[in-house]
C-alpha cells in the first residue's frame, strides 16, 4: 500500500506540474502530497483538482475513497420542510456508515437557481442530493477542504461564492459527467457560463443546452477545453461575441 501510495504522489506531481505550471507552488504541493498519502486521492482519476489556487475533492473521489475504506452505506432522505418543488428549491440529509456497527455521519446538503452554476439548472434536486452526500462522506473519512460540488455561483470577475452544502459532481454512472467536467472548465477559467450555454446550444445545434445529446456535449467539451488551452483570451472574446449580439437584437 505504501508503495502505491508513492507511485500515485509521483504521477500527481507530474500532471500537477504539467497542468497548472506556475500556478503550481510549495505549498500546493505539500499539501497534494498530503492528500495522496492520507487518502490515495489520484489526479489521473479525476479525485482532487485544484481551483483559484486551493484543492478541492470530487464526488467521483469521495465515493472510491468510501469504497477503498469499506463504507457499507449511505442512505439519503430529503429535508420536507426545506423542500419547494415549484421553486426547485431541494434540501437533503445524508447518512455515511463506515462500518455495520457506525452509528452514521450526517450531512446536509441544499440548492436552488441561486447557488447552482447556470450549466446545471433545472438539476437541484440531484445536486442537493449529491452535496448532501459529499458533506457526509467529507465527516466520515475527516476531509477537510471542500468538495468541486460546494462552490454556488460565481461572478467571471470576482472570487466564487461558496454554496453552504454540495452539488453534483458525479461518476461515469450517477448523474452527468459531461456536464460537471463542463462546469469546472468554466470555473477554472472564470468563464460567463450565460455565454458558454449560448455557445454549446449554437455548437450542438440545439436552441437549449439540456436539448443536447451526450455525443454532442461530448463533442462540445472536448472542444472548449481544447479552445481555452490553446488561447483562452481568444475564448473569451468569442463568448463576449455572444453579449453583443443579445445587446443588438435588444
Amino acid at each position: 500500500m505504501k508503495r502505491f501510495h508513492q507511485s500515485v504522489a509521483r504521477r500527481n506531481l507530474r500532471l500537477a506540474r504539467l497542468k497548472y505550471g506556475a500556478l503550481f507552488t510549495e505549498t500546493l504541493r505539500l499539501n497534494l502530497r498530503a492528500l495522496t498519502k492520507q487518502f490515495g486521492f489520484s489526479m489521473d482519476l479525476g479525485d482532487v483538482m485544484m481551483l483559484d489556487g486551493s484543492w478541492y475533492v470530487t464526488h467521483a473521489g469521495l465515493l472510491r475513497l468510501a469504497t477503498r475504506r469499506g463504507c457499507v452505506g449511505i442512505r439519503v432522505q430529503p429535508v420536507s420542510g426545506f423542500c419547494v418543488p415549484a421553486e426547485s428549491r431541494w434540501a437533503f440529509r445524508a447518512m455515511a456508515f463506515k462500518s455495520e456497527k457506525c452509528r452514521g455521519f450526517a450531512g446536509y446538503g441544499d440548492a436552488d437557481p441561486s447557488n447552482v452554476s447556470a450549466l446545471v439548472r433545472g438539476a437541484e434536486m440531484r445536486i442537493a442530493e449529491t452535496r448532501a452526500v459529499n458533506r457526509a462522506l467529507r465527516k466520515a473519512y475527516g476531509i477537510g477542504i471542500c468538495s468541486v460540488e460546494e462552490i454556488g455561483t460565481f461572478s467571471p470577475n470576482s472570487e466564487p461564492a461558496v454554496a453552504v452544502r454540495k452539488p453534483a459532481q458525479s461518476t461515469e454512472n450517477n448523474g452527468h459527467p459531461l456536464r460537471d467536467r463542463l462546469y469546472v472548465l468554466v470555473r477554472q477559467h472564470r468563464l460567463d457560463a450565460r455565454f458558454v450555454k449560448l455557445y454549446a446550444a449554437e455548437f450542438c445545434g440545439t436552441e437549449d443546452l439540456r436539448q443536447a445529446t451526450r455525443e454532442q456535449l461530448q463533442k462540445f467539451v472536448d472542444h472548449l477545453e481544447s479552445e481555452a488551452r490553446m488561447d483562452i483570451d481568444a475564448l473569451r472574446q468569442k463568448l463576449e461575441g455572444y453579449q453583443q449580439a443579445g445587446e443588438g437584437a435588444a
